[in-house]
């Protein structure tokens, strides 16, 4: 859970598309208003009624990375994950791209590209002759991964994570690992979605009143000293039949706090009691600042977990001391992770 100093990794930048535009500014601007964002109601193929969802807002200009050969026909996941890396990366794009820097790439996700899919499958059904092999790879899980090495021409190793939002944690883990046995010089961390009405009505089925909502963000993770460390990530504990989800959640959170102090929580729930109810108990007596992303943006499966990050991050980096970032995900693990200031020992027990 813990690293020795020589181990110690790095927040060099954050990246983020959210239901509040473009960019992280917006992303803490909208979380620090305390006010919902707007719903947005989409049909539902075959009723009459409509799913509520809080997509991404239509981009104000092109940007000229979309004119690159690889994104002119991507899925907006892939839009995200791209827009949401550069913003991370920062200067640091331009060494990737003439081979100064080793950039590693580990995009997570769950649903994945849902709308290529879904149109790819509807073609396939509908008549098999004339589905449209154009599409099919935009269909695969790691689309976005590619496109993002494409579009910085970098070559180093790159995975593409499946699994529940915690899964983006377990890239912040695999990426400090990375970094710490020096196969890479920088490693970016993504997690993205995107909104289909397939996906919305799926979730609808389990709470009725859950908002999806999509966009990526993304943090980017060096050995080099910055003002923000990743201090830890906590162990996976899995939702077994021996450990149901309060169990797991519980764990997760003695893990935390039994070994960090921090003065800030960033959680997951989101104004859904019998959805939000194992993590709110198991942080009930919580009593230090605590900001509550979903509860604005919406349930945005890994791109929230993401959300959660560069929201603890972008704290600490100005004057927090530390903060904790509580994932329970929708049906595999609850896991957390520990951001502190350097030169702070508040994050220490």
């Amino acid at each position: 859970m813990s690293a020795d100093a020589d181990d110690e990794v790095f927040v060099c930048g954050t990246g983020a598309v959210s239901p509040a535009g473009w960019g992280t500014k917006l992303l803490l601007d909208a979380v620090a208003s305390e006010t919902p964002l707007p719903l947005k109601e989409i049909p539902r193929p075959g009723t009459d009624s409509s799913l509520r969802v809080r997509p991404v807002p239509p981009l104000a200009t092109r940007p000229p990375w979309l004119a690159h050969a690889r994104l002119r026909r991507t899925s907006p996941i892939t839009q995200y994950a791209v827009a949401a890396a550069l913003e991370a990366l920062g200067a640091d794009a331009a060494r990737v791209t003439d081979g100064s820097l080793r950039l590693g790439i580990i995009v997570c996700v769950m649903s994945g590209c849902v709308n290529y899919s879904r149109r790819f499958y509807d073609e396939t059904l509908r008549d098999p002759a004339t589905a449209s092999p154009l599409v099919f790879p935009e269909t695969v899980f790691n689309a976005p991964g590619s496109h993002i090495a494409a579009l910085l021409g970098s070559n180093a190793i790159n995975y593409t994570l499946v699994g529940d939002p915690g899964t983006f944690a377990q890239g912040l883990a695999l990426g400090a690992d990375w970094l710490t046995r020096g196969e890479v010089d920088g490693c970016l961390v993504v997690g993205a979605e995107e909104i289909d009405w397939l996906t919305s009505h799926a979730f609808r089925l389990f709470h009725r009143n859950i908002v999806l909502s999509d966009g990526a963000g993304a943090v980017y993770l060096r050995k080099e000293t910055t003002p923000v460390r990743l201090a830890a990530v906590s162990d996976s504990h899995l939702f077994l039949q021996s450990r149901p989800r309060a169990t797991a959640v519980q764990r997760m959170r003695h893990q935390l706090t039994e070994n960090y102090n921090a003065t800030l929580l960033v959680d997951g729930v989101q104004n859904l009691p019998r959805y939000d109810e194992d993590e709110a108990l198991a942080w009930e007596d919580w009593n230090a600042r605590r900001i509550s992303p979903k509860k604005i943006l919406g349930e945005g499966l890994m791109a929230a977990a993401a959300w959660q990050s560069v929201l603890a991050i972008d704290a600490v980096k100005h004057g927090v001391g530390s903060a904790f970032v509580s994932i329970v995900g929708t049906n595999q693990q609850a896991i957390g992770a520990a951001f502190s200031g350097v030169g702070r020992d508040s994050v220490e027990p």
